[in-house]
C-alpha cells in the first residue's frame, strides 16, 4: 500500500506546485483532472498488488477487466467534468492527460518492482 501513498503524494504534490505557480485560475479544473487518474490508479494498483500476490497466473485476466472498466469509466468521468460541471476544456483535458500519464507510468514501474522482486525468490 505504500505504492497508493507515494503516487497520492506525487499527485497532490504535482497539484500544489501548479497551484502555485498558476494560482487559482486553473482550478477547479485541475484538481478535478488529477482526481479520476488518482483514484483509478491507486485502485488498479491495489487490485493488481492482491491478484499478482494471492494468484499471479490470474493478473492478465484482472489487468484486462481493470482496461474495460477504466475505459467505460474515463468516459464517463470526462463526459460528468466536461458537460454536466462545464469545466474549461483547455486545463481540465490538459490536467487529466497528465496526471493520467504519469499516474500510469508510476503503475507501470511499481508492476516492474513486484514482478522482479517475486522473480527474486
Amino acid at each position: 500500500m505504500r505504492q497508493v501513498a507515494w503516487m497520492a503524494a506525487a499527485a497532490t504534490l504535482l497539484w500544489l506546485a501548479i497551484e502555485a505557480t498558476m494560482g487559482a485560475s486553473v482550478n477547479p479544473e485541475v484538481l478535478y483532472g488529477m482526481f479520476g487518474p488518482l483514484v483509478v490508479a491507486c485502485l488498479s494498483w491495489v487490485a493488481t498488488e492482491r491478484t499478482y500476490t494471492a494468484s499471479p497466473e490470474r493478473l492478465t485476466g484482472i489487468l484486462l477487466k481493470g482496461l474495460a472498466i477504466k475505459a467505460i469509466f474515463f468516459g464517463v468521468y470526462v463526459t460528468v467534468m466536461l458537460r454536466l460541471l462545464e469545466m474549461r476544456p483547455v486545463p481540465f483535458m490538459l490536467s487529466f492527460t497528465a496526471y493520467f500519464i504519469v499516474l500510469h507510468v508510476m503503475e507501470a514501474l511499481f508492476m516492474r518492482r513486484l514482478f522482479t522482486r517475486a522473480e527474486a525468490h
